[in-house]
């Protein structure tokens, strides 16, 4: 073998390591591609995690599933949802495999472990088509698994879970909504709590092949909680691991930032934020932190907001706080900065914050500036009726949002523009059952917030997705809003939209036969 025909197999291998799953194709003939430049390429294989829906044996949870359409991809694909239940504490668990023991394909239908489909009870069953239509699975009680999920090829790219349970009475009654998530080795969560009416579970869920090892830290309004019971938690492959946070901390605090952060491996996290009094919901992990923060969709009949803010850094900070509301961006009365001191959580009542008009907060900070998380606690109906939701600080979507899971009534897509008007583009899919496509076009003018009552699929049946394309302008920062009413409580759930990471870019190279007479 000579000299030339090594060089040539060292350098398909390192452009193989580089590239992963991307595939490795020359310039095309015009040859317009330069070094350094990159495209926008579909993604070839997602991952999402979705933490079990509840505790409650009258929860009732719905799943839907939602894939894009995307230019550029495959012709096939698949999409998996397997149960996080194999190797669990003690070695019991089942493994997520399909088949029955006897291999009939069958599954054992009278211990609670399989139903007929070969599927763990519970399990939703959700088998897409094809993209740009979606699918539903309804499941019921508390022996619902967490999940872990893969989709490929035509399915991959923005592929989107999302997961809605309703409870109708107890502890964390009302209507709670989680987008599933790509599990991650660091997550923040502001807006936790152990006080005596929460019930806060942290939900770890891994779904590799190895044990992660994973670090919970609490952050309340002194500072760091000292507890050495967070350190070196083990969630075992494929499993799913509650962590109660009130046995982290021997006293309770109204007011919490969590922080996960994963030695080995990696996982999913969500945080489950259960009230005896004022419903509860899921708490999303917030964006990074960042010196300017967006929290976007408040809904506009929110009674109360409450807002939550965490620094790690040293140094203390004065928040500047305003509301992009339809208008335009506006100081709220007696909040115009909130002071967070480094190393602890703050939380300020910002009380009726909207008014009955749609609204989206802003933080911003003078130079020098310090990285922030945040969340906000919105409350919905008076009384005994309340119910809550959470909004975390999120990323702008560059490209494209997804939401799945939405009804011809009690959906609300919100939308702002912080600092350029920018023109976007709202696709709702065809409905699960049934109905057609259909696509408006919004302007959103430069520190506003619109919410809109999204488009529906003519002749709908079912639930349907929303797609949401930057077309033109600034960043954009969205969050879909799900309400309910049932037995009097103002059911309310608040899912933000980050880009859907449906493509990833990847850099262009010229043909350089020089590389073959190294």
């Amino acid at each position: 073998m000579n000299r030339t025909t090594l060089s040539l197999i060292a350098c398909t291998a390192a452009l193989a390591a580089v590239t992963g799953f991307a595939a490795f194709d020359p310039p095309d003939a015009a040859g317009t591609g330069s070094t350094g430049s990159s495209a926008r390429l579909p993604v070839e294989r997602t991952t999402l995690v979705c933490p079990s829906p509840s505790n409650s044996d009258i929860a009732d949870t719905t799943y839907s599933s939602f894939t894009p359409v995307t230019q550029g991809t495959p012709g096939d694909g698949t999409t998996e949802l397997k149960p996080a239940t194999g190797q669990q504490a003690g070695g019991t668990g089942d493994s997520g495999e399909d088949e029955s023991e006897d291999g009939d394909g069958k599954g054992e239908d009278g211990d609670g472990k399989k139903d007929d489909g070969g599927r763990a009870a519970g399990t939703p069953d959700l088998k897409p088509e094809q993209p740009g239509t979606p699918v539903t699975s309804d499941v019921s009680g508390s022996d619902t698994p967490a999940l872990v999920g893969t989709a490929d090829g035509k399915f991959a790219p923005g592929w989107t879970v999302q997961e809605t349970t309703e409870i109708a009475a107890g502890t964390g009654r009302g209507l709670l909504g989680l987008d599933c998530a790509a599990p991650d080795t660091d997550f923040w969560f502001p807006g936790a709590s152990t006080s005596a009416d929460r019930t806060d579970y942290v939900h770890l869920t891994n779904p590799d092949d190895s044990a992660a090892v994973v670090d919970i830290d609490l952050y309340g309004k002194d500072g760091a909680v000292k507890s050495t019971l967070g350190e070196g938690i083990t969630v075992p492959p494929h499993s799913t691991e509650p962590v109660l946070l009130s046995t982290l901390s021997d006293t309770a605090q109204d007011d919490l930032t969590v922080h996960v952060s994963v030695r080995s491996g990696r996982v999913g996290a969500a945080v489950q934020a259960l009230d005896d009094k004022l419903g509860g919901d899921w708490l999303a992990a917030a964006a990074d932190a960042a010196d300017t923060v967006v929290l976007p969709g408040i809904p506009k009949d929110a009674t109360s907001v409450r807002l939550i803010a965490f620094s790690s850094a040293d140094a203390d900070t004065d928040l500047k706080v305003q509301l992009a509301s339809p208008s335009g961006l506006i100081t709220p009365a007696g909040h115009d900065t909130v002071h967070i001191k480094g190393g602890t959580t703050t939380a300020v009542d910002l009380g009726d914050l909207t008014r009955g008009q749609a609204g989206s907060l802003v933080l911003t900070q003078d130079d020098p500036a310090v990285p922030v998380v945040a969340a906000l606690r919105v409350i919905r109906g008076k009384g005994d009726q309340q119910e809550s939701a959470f909004i975390p600080s999120t990323a702008p979507f560059t490209t494209r949002a997804t939401a799945a899971g939405n009804s011809a009534e009690g959906t609300t897509l919100s939308l702002t523009a912080p600092t350029a008007t920018a023109q976007v583009k709202v696709t709702a899919s065809a409905g699960s059952d049934g109905g057609t496509e259909v696509s408006k076009t919004f302007t959103i003018q430069r520190g506003t917030t619109q919410d809109i009552t999204p488009p529906v699929p003519d002749g709908l049946k079912g639930t349907y997705a929303l797609t949401v394309q930057r077309l033109s302008g600034g960043p954009v920062y969205g969050a879909r809003t799900l309400t309910s009413t049932g037995d009097g409580v103002a059911g309310v759930t608040t899912q933000t939209l980050p880009d859907d990471g449906g493509t990833v870019a990847v850099p262009q190279a010229d043909q350089d036969v020089s590389v073959l007479q190294q």
